[in-house]
């Protein structure tokens, strides 16, 4: 059905948390799954009042990835990525502002792919992640051969892809795929308090942050100082780096505005 409740948005001050929710389902993603969630991360990118996003799932698992269970969920399937999955990547990727997965359970196939186009992940000490396409024949997508081996390296990315093996807690934390692994009852509250941290913290700077270490994955090292240097010119200008100075003269706390 395509009212069918499929993820949540919730408001804590500054942070916004996106809780999906297919709980039957493993959070797996339909057609309609995937076009209200672009909806409502485009929504959330373009909210002034929003400074921090957690991104996380209900019951047992984060995210399973495409619902195999939804009629012709691969009919046309170039169109389905390019219209729904690519959205939601970038959305997530290109948000001015810090994107934090608090992966609660399972993160498979697509859902792992949503985990790691986020800037920061908190991992239960049960869940588990797993590229898992190629148990059916398929390739990774939704940007998964993109994002996993700028975090772990091609072998490693190879190596999680070909055999679609499960990766643990401890290994995810080895590998840098994840930042911090809690008990999975702690794993929201610390990324919620993670993010109230974060909207506190100087909006755009850190908007500019995410774009200038975003932008070094793919450019040369004179375009990236380049870069640096217009956004430091901006950066200069804002009231958050005036605040900022003279909270430090002052020898005082930051109030930060986000402007």
């Amino acid at each position: 059905m395509t009212d069918e409740p499929t993820h949540r948005v919730e408001h804590d001050g500054a942070v916004a948390t996106v809780t999906l929710d297919r709980p039957d389902a493993l959070n797996a993603q339909t057609r309609a799954s995937r076009r209200a969630l672009i909806r409502d991360l485009r929504a959330l990118s373009a909210d002034s009042a929003v400074r921090c996003v957690v991104l996380t799932g209900a019951g047992r698992a984060f995210c399973a990835g495409q619902d195999l269970r939804e009629p012709d969920a691969l009919e046309n399937v170039d169109a389905v990525i390019r219209e729904t999955y690519v959205p939601i990547v970038e959305s997530l990727v290109g948000m001015p502002k810090p994107v934090i997965a608090a992966i609660n359970g399972a993160a498979a196939g697509a859902g792992l792919s949503f985990a790691l186009a986020c800037d920061l992940r908190y991992m239960a000490e049960e869940a588990v992640l797993m590229l898992a396409f190629s148990n059916i024949g398929l390739v990774p997508d939704a940007g998964g051969t993109w994002l996993l081996p700028r975090i772990i390296g091609y072998s490693r990315a190879f190596e999680l892809a070909a055999t679609a093996r499960r990766v643990g807690a401890a290994e995810a934390l080895e590998l840098g795929l994840v930042g911090r692994v809690l008990p999975r009852d702690e794993v929201l509250p610390a990324a919620q308090a993670l993010a109230a941290e974060l909207a506190a913290r100087p909006t755009l700077a850190l908007a500019w942050t995410k774009r200038l270490l975003r932008s070094a994955e793919h450019g040369s090292l004179a375009d990236q100082m380049e870069l640096e240097a217009q956004l430091q010119a901006a950066a200069v200008l804002t009231h958050d780096h005036a605040e900022g100075v003279a909270a430090f003269l002052e020898k005082r706390e930051a109030r930060f505005e986000g402007r």
